[in-house]
């Protein structure tokens, strides 16, 4: 008669994806376990780690400031992480000039991808941390 033995199959992202979550942005990522016991049948383990990824302050601000700057906002109008440049003011046009003048700051290069998914200062910060982090590691 033939024995089993105990095998664990793990499934895990290639990539973790950035997500909106409450109130930042940050990584999610899952491990999906599959145990072969002494059972007939297989059990299902998952489990969620969350890692937070906000850009720190000095990035955030920078945008704040350019932000500010490319749509002329008064001082009398409050611009904070969570603001989304279409409440500010900002068309389609003014995003991308957004993006240009964050790109040229900070000397990074937005992929045209994560450029369409910028819609508020947090989230461009974020990018452009990871970015900076990514330019810094190569």
């Amino acid at each position: 008669m033939a024995s089993l033995s105990a095998t664990t199959v793990r499934f895990q992202p290639l990539s973790s994806s950035l997500h909106k979550i409450s109130q930042g942005s940050g990584r999610l990522s899952s491990i999906v376990s599959l145990d072969w016991g002494k059972r007939s049948l297989p059990t299902l383990r998952t489990s969620r780690r969350l890692l937070i990824c906000a850009a720190k302050k000095e990035t955030v601000d920078k945008v704040c400031e350019i932000v500010r700057e490319k749509l002329a906002l008064g001082a009398d109008i409050q611009v904070t992480a969570d603001s989304e440049f279409s409440k500010l003011g900002a068309d389609s046009l003014d995003t991308v000039e957004i993006v240009m003048n964050l790109e040229e700051e900070f000397g990074i290069n937005v992929d045209e991808d994560k450029a369409q998914d910028i819609s508020t200062i947090q989230q461009a910060a974020d990018v452009i941390e990871m970015l900076l982090e990514k330019k810094t590691a190569a």
